[in-house]
């Protein structure tokens, strides 16, 4: 999680329909579907299902994800993960047994004596 920053939970059993931005971190533990705008981090829990085009400075997923990802820190997949999307990040970490279906870019800079 962000230093200093409050942290927000969406519990099992919510669900959220529609734009969700702001700063502060946030943990889903049930189901968003739309838009999320974060300032800070996004942690997936393993009951959280999100069905949302995601902008996060890091996102984490433990659960189920699906939409476009931006983050422009990382993002992690952790082994329960279930992740369908298109992803767009600087460092991407997928865990061994995590389930991933889409395309992934990362903007790296190569040395110019390459």
């Amino acid at each position: 999680m962000t230093q200093n920053s409050p942290i927000n939970i969406i519990r099992k059993g919510i669900t959220i329909r529609g734009s969700l931005s702001g700063g502060g971190d946030l943990v889903v533990e049930g189901q968003i579907e739309g838009l999320v705008d974060l300032k800070n981090h996004l942690t997936i829990e393993t009951t959280g299902k999100v069905q949302a085009d995601i902008r996060a400075e890091q996102l984490t997923i433990n659960g189920e994800a699906s939409g476009n990802m931006d983050a422009s820190s990382r993002v992690a997949i952790n082994a329960s993960a279930l992740v369908s999307g298109d992803i767009r990040a600087p460092r991407i970490v997928i865990e061994d047994g995590a389930i991933f279906n889409g395309s992934i870019e990362m903007d790296v800079k190569l040395p110019d004596d390459i």
